[in-house]
């Protein structure tokens, strides 16, 4: 017998949504602040935030609703460390703008720029055979449809529904490992699996936070809420959350 999902929350009611993303989206603010400044909110040894590069901003601000871009960049991502994406997207990117570019490469120039990104030489293979995909069935254009997504090798939900976030401005909530344990943690949800977690934020997160809940909670669970001794006196949600499957924290 399938199980079934936990009522959200930590008493029964309803997260008080609006609280929760106006302290976390405080915190994302002071935390960038800091890192602008040369600066860091706390004395851990081991709290090593990311750093802000310009080149990383520019990356950014150039490929952020470029459909392309952001598949790319998002397949290149997947079990590889933030800089290391950014910096390969930006390579590959320079030289494959489009499908038709990426094929114009060979397969050996293809796996040269999608290195060091983790599993490059699949990710290489996938991106040109998405990119075939492309040019044959939806002339060159990635589509904005969830179902014609995940039909494209290599690419699952979470992909899928930053594209759709990303590129084309749609309403859609990307779960990722961090939105997954968090999401579990904090009560709001009670699920086994990515996916599933998705389907429960669906019927309970109020349309205006589905974009906006992955960027938040993946850099807050990065920096705060790790996955093994989260920093939950630092915590700026510690109150609402009931801290589920947490051993030791600092």
């Amino acid at each position: 017998m399938p199980r079934k999902e936990k009522k959200p929350g930590n008493t029964g009611a309803a997260p008080d949504w609006k609280a929760i993303f106006s302290d976390l989206e405080a915190w994302r603010w002071d935390f960038l602040a800091a890192r602008t400044a040369g600066g860091s909110d706390t004395d851990q040894a081991d709290y090593n935030p990311t750093e802000l590069d310009p080149s990383v901003t520019a990356l950014a601000e150039k490929y952020r609703r470029d459909p392309w871009a952001v598949l790319v960049s998002t397949i290149l991502s997947l079990r590889t460390k933030d800089a290391v994406t950014l910096e390969t997207s930006k390579a590959l990117l320079g030289k494959a703008p489009s499908p038709e570019k990426i094929l114009a490469l060979t397969e050996e120039e293809t796996e040269k720029l999608c290195y060091p990104a983790g599993f490059y030489r699949t990710k290489a293979a996938s991106l040109r055979k998405i990119a075939a995909i492309l040019i044959a069935e939806y002339n060159g254009a990635v589509p904005a449809n969830m179902d014609a997504l995940l039909a494209l090798p290599g690419v699952g939900r979470k992909t899928a529904n930053l594209v759709l976030t990303e590129a084309f401005d749609m309403d859609a909530i990307c779960v990722d490992i961090h939105v997954h344990r968090i999401s579990n943690r904090t009560g709001w949800v009670s699920t086994g699996a990515p996916d599933i977690t998705e389907q429960v934020l669906r019927n309970i997160l109020p349309r205006e936070y589905w974009k906006r809940i992955n960027a938040l909670l993946v850099l807050y669970g990065q920096q705060i809420c790790r996955p093994v001794s989260p920093f939950c006196s630092l915590c700026v949600i510690s109150s609402r959350c009931i801290k589920n499957n947490v051993g030791k924290s600092r």
